[in-house]
């Protein structure tokens, strides 16, 4: 892989909207140097014994207990609501009849 040249790494420096001396620059410019040769080394690397991976880590399952409880009674549920219609939050209309067709 080649080094990054001073016109990239100001480049780069512009897109990410970095007001850089040119003394930074340059630091910039063979960090970024370091880190793309370290991860040219990745390539070497023999993974053909590693399955693919979706995560790295195990997950847990869900955080829930999978058991089914009562929610709350209607009326508590309703009981703040601005406006009802039988058991149902009562809206208003934000859709005609003649927008669904």
């Amino acid at each position: 892989m080649s080094d990054l040249t001073r016109a990239e790494v100001e480049r780069v420096a512009a897109l990410a909207r970095l007001g850089l001396t040119s003394d930074e620059l340059g630091k910039l410019q063979g960090d970024l140097n370091l880190i793309l040769e370290q991860w040219a080394h990745l390539a070497d690397v023999d993974t053909s014994s590693v399955p693919p991976s979706a995560q790295t880590i195990v997950q847990a399952m869900p955080l829930r207990d999978d058991t089914a409880e009562p929610s709350l009674p209607v009326d508590d549920a309703l009981q703040n609501a601005p406006a009802r219609s039988g058991d149902f939050v009562r809206v208003q209309a934000i859709l005609s009849e003649e927008a669904d067709g």
